[in-house]
């Protein structure tokens, strides 16, 4: 009966530690660094990439739930959209641990400059075309490469050909090794 006692204990505190925790770490950041935080989070999107999950997520379920019993479609329909409704206000959670995230690691002062940039038409800029432009770059970065890794070949082919005489260029443009002398 004791051992029962001590493993509810044990129990109950495992799960009290995790919410003390996350209850000392909200304690430590001030609301207004929490509130500039937010604003910075909302300014970045920095959540919107998961938007998806909630109804994905849903849709998921809705179609497991179908082939486990195409007869109920309509109930399942029902449930499932009722229930994914339910759950969509817990969306502002994953806001609040977007905001305490930034607010761990950025100053009020530096999330304030980051909301402000980000929310300017410049911010604004950078946020719907920031990804062509790194496509692009990527794009750049991989004819750039080949370009250097062609060239390194052929400088260091001609550079082996003229220290080494005996050796002849291979057919890509690089040295070949130099014949070994019989002996």
């Amino acid at each position: 009966m004791k051992f029962m006692s001590f493993g509810r204990k044990a129990l109950l505190a495992a799960a009290l530690v995790p919410a003390f925790l996350l209850q000392a770490n909200a304690q430590e950041i001030a609301e207004s660094h929490l509130n500039a935080a937010r604003a910075a989070v909302t300014a970045i999107k920095a959540t919107d990439q998961f938007d998806a999950i909630l109804p994905r997520t849903a849709e998921a379920l809705r179609g497991e739930l179908l082939r486990k019993d195409p007869n109920l479609v309509q109930l399942i329909n029902t449930i499932v959209n009722d229930k994914t409704v339910m759950l969509a206000g817990r969306r502002a959670d994953l806001e609040t641990e977007a905001a305490r995230s930034y607010a761990r690691v950025f100053t009020e002062e530096e999330l304030n400059g980051i909301a402000a940039f980000y929310t300017s038409p410049a911010g604004q800029k950078l946020l719907l075309d920031g990804p062509i432009v790194v496509r692009e770059l990527i794009r750049a970065a991989d004819i750039w490469q080949q370009g250097i890794a062609r060239d390194l070949a052929l400088e260091v082919g001609k550079e082996l050909q003229a220290q080494v005489p005996a050796a002849e260029p291979a057919t890509d443009g690089t040295a070949a090794p130099a014949a070994k002398s019989g002996g």
